[in-house]
């Protein structure tokens, strides 16, 4: 950890970890298969922290029997992943049981629980560069136990820093629970007028069968070859699918990788504003762009619409379960572009397009103006973390803007 001047700050001490808290390690029954259930134990997979921003375990998707109870963690309790995606820090909302890929941690002497995830968010990066596994990295308790860390000697100044960093985590997780509800409440608008009918239905007047292709023109995108040679630090963002599903919002903000402006003339650059549908890897994906990139043909892109964009991605959300059935792939599943072209859809009169936009474009409204807020409580959080868990801003001359 670096500190100002080198120096660990007055006040401060620099401790193992294993002195301040019990460390200990997940557990399994095996055969794994034979414990899970549609219901009974909440069981914690990587995946659960992976799917959410929020701080907080809330639910899972897999459970366990009861005769499997293995490591059982309950609500307010820490765990950290140590294996495939080591070093991501969640508190339990809930009563669960966790597996060999989670840490777990307890009986805390002079630490407070919240600071000491947010030094697992701080130190995260180095954590992973001390980990160690050919296939994935696995973060070892012995490495954790000894980990040197600083922190303030007064439990006090521990919690200041958890609350001045929760409050920036509170907002943003309001907003991305304000986000859920009013992209739920899209999708069920969107069911209520369109998603009822089925091709076979008869229809109000004015509406009729036909196929997506009618509705938009489609087209994938495209890659300089071999992309290695123009992957580079600058120039044009280059959307990756993982940047997709790194977030829950229906917006992408944050793209990490970008090609070199060589490169251009072999893809496509798609504004912000623009809708993308994934065709690989996790097909079916629609998202907004809410930055310029470029997009490889794994993703479509849709140059021109009768319809907008807010009702595209409200209907591919719709058929996506019986869309990606018609993919094709041994290793991924792959979305061709004349699947979705020829597509059965049921196309609404010109005036129900327009009162539906009318009803569902500020929704969308108030969801991309909560993301951009939450990009920058995420920006500003972000700045703080190192510079409060190393002591360089200390609390008592934080004037809280919040």
């Amino acid at each position: 950890m670096k500190f100002i001047d080198g120096k660990i700050p007055i006040g401060w001490s620099e401790v193992k970890m294993g002195s301040l808290v019990k460390v200990g390690r997940g557990s399994s029954p095996r055969p794994i298969h034979n414990y899970l259930s549609e219901n009974g134990i909440p069981w914690v997979k990587i995946a659960d922290a992976t799917s959410s921003m929020n701080k907080y375990i809330e639910s899972t998707k897999q459970f366990i029997i009861e005769e499997g109870r293995s490591t059982s963690v309950k609500p307010g309790d820490l765990i950290v992943s140590n294996s495939a995606t080591p070093g991501i820090p969640k508190i339990m909302a809930i009563n669960a049981c966790v597996h060999d890929g989670w840490l777990v941690f307890d009986d805390y002497k002079n630490i407070d629980k919240l600071y000491l995830y947010y030094f697992f968010l701080f130190f995260r990066k180095t954590l992973n560069h001390s980990a160690s596994g050919s296939v994935f990295k696995n973060l070892k308790t012995d490495i954790v136990r000894n980990i040197d860390l600083i922190l303030p000697d007064d439990l006090q100044e521990q919690k200041a820093i958890a609350q001045v960093l929760t409050a920036f985590d509170d907002k943003i997780e309001n907003l991305q629970a304000q986000n859920q509800t009013l992209e739920t409440l899209a999708q069920t608008i969107f069911k209520e007028w369109f998603g009822k009918y089925q091709v076979d239905d008869e229809l109000p007047e004015g509406w009729r069968v036909g196929e997506i292709g009618d509705l938009t023109v489609i087209k994938r995108g495209g890659s300089p070859r071999p992309i290695k040679d123009y992957i580079s630090d600058s120039g044009y963002r280059w959307l990756k699918i993982s940047d997709a599903t790194a977030t829950d919002s229906p917006y992408i903000f944050e793209i990490k990788e970008h090609i070199k402006v060589e490169g251009l003339s072999k893809t496509t650059l798609k504004k912000a504003g623009d809708l993308v549908l994934s065709n690989s890897a996790t097909p079916g994906m629609p998202k907004f762009l809410a930055v310029d990139t470029c997009v490889h043909d794994g993703w479509m892109h849709f140059p021109s619409s009768i319809v907008s964009n807010e009702y595209l991605y409200l209907l591919f959300l719709h058929i996506r379960p019986k869309l990606v059935q018609q993919g094709s792939g041994s290793v991924f599943v792959n979305l061709k572009t004349d699947i979705l072209r020829y597509y059965e859809t049921i196309i609404p009169s010109n005036q129900a397009l327009k009162d539906f936009d009318k009803l569902i474009k500020p929704v969308f409204d108030k969801i991309l103006n909560n993301s951009k807020q939450i990009q920058s409580l995420t920006k500003t959080r972000d700045t703080l973390l190192p510079k409060l868990m190393s002591g360089q801003l200390r609390v008592e001359g934080f004037k809280s803007n919040l």
